[in-house]
């Protein structure tokens, strides 16, 4: 009787696993990822009210997939925040990842390297490098996980967010003669979802933690114009959405506004959201409906986007 009890618990244990995301995890590079410096660190992963996770050495893409019952043939990259000294891996990740996928949107929590621990041949370049990867992993993917190729977008939180809005301003359509797949494919991303994002290096309300991060203490004014992306909007740059709170003391609401101004000077769909409170780093604020409510905000944005190209 046990062994029967056993073998249903199983059963049972196997059909809820199926009826929920299912993670893949995929290394974004095969072997030892480009502009690696070993210099004998590990990666840190400290779990307490959240997970925190630095010193990445093999960045990867974690795939949360909604059934496909379910599936909108969208699918999110998320990048965590954490002032690219750390990443907030649940709490701007895989969480996140989890209510996309409640929503049949595909999330996919991308842990990039961080410029900060000497692991980097060129600091400012690696967390991009693993974004245009990631995205075109996803693309070179889609077919297999029941993803659009045309509706994959970049989201990121904070400093994450600078990441998100520096992807999508800083892209190509892929190197087509290449003999690697993924690198034939676009890392355009199709729309970008930036949370209390990070965006300028060169205005006042710069977070000038991220900034020294990325670049140093004494970075080339070359960079720090390259790096700010509200200076990088083309006509090319994809549709947005902006999430923030007014009483954000962090990151201030200018980033987010420089960007939105800069989106719509050149014609490109954005939208703004500004809520009264909840301060920075929010996550999905389950706890408080008035912060939270961006969800819905994002769910609604989503269907728009789907609306339109359907349209096309």
């Amino acid at each position: 009787m046990k062994n029967i009890i056993s073998l249903l618990s199983i059963t049972l244990l196997m059909i809820s696993q199926s009826t929920f995301a299912q993670e893949y995890k995929l290394p974004l590079y095969k072997g030892t990822p480009p502009g690696f410096k070993d210099n004998g660190g590990k990666e840190q992963v400290i779990s307490e009210d959240i997970v925190r996770i630095s010193h990445v050495q093999t960045p990867d893409i974690a795939v949360y997939l909604p059934s496909k019952k379910m599936a909108t043939g969208q699918a999110v990259i998320i990048c965590p925040g954490g002032g690219y000294h750390i990443l907030a891996y649940d709490y701007e990740g895989s969480d996140v990842a989890r209510y996309l996928n409640s929503i049949g949107v595909a999330g996919i929590v991308l842990k990039y390297r961080l410029p900060v621990y000497g692991n980097c041949e060129v600091p400012h370049k690696t967390p991009l490098m693993d974004a245009q990867r990631a995205m075109r992993l996803v693309r070179n993917n889609a077919a297999n996980w029941n993803i659009d190729p045309g509706k994959i977008g970049i989201m990121g939180f904070s400093a994450g967010g600078h990441l998100a809005s520096t992807l999508g301003t800083h892209f190509d359509y892929g190197n087509k003669s290449a003999a690697d797949s993924v690198e034939r494919m676009s890392c355009r991303p199709d729309f970008m979802i930036l949370m209390y994002p990070v965006i300028t290096f060169t205005d006042p309300s710069m977070h000038k933690g991220s900034r020294e991060a990325l670049l140093g203490k004494d970075p080339d004014p070359e960079l720090v114009k390259y790096y700010s992306n509200e200076l990088q909007v083309k006509t090319d740059t994809p549709p947005a959405i902006l999430i923030l709170a007014d009483d954000d003391k962090a990151v201030p609401s200018e980033n987010s506004i420089l960007m939105y101004r800069a989106l719509q000077a050149k014609g490109i769909p954005s939208e703004l959201h500004i809520v009264s409170e909840g301060g920075h780093g929010y996550g999905l604020s389950t706890k408080n409906e008035h912060i939270g409510s961006w969800t819905n905000n994002v769910k609604l944005w989503l269907e728009w986007l789907n609306n339109q190209s359907i349209k096309k």
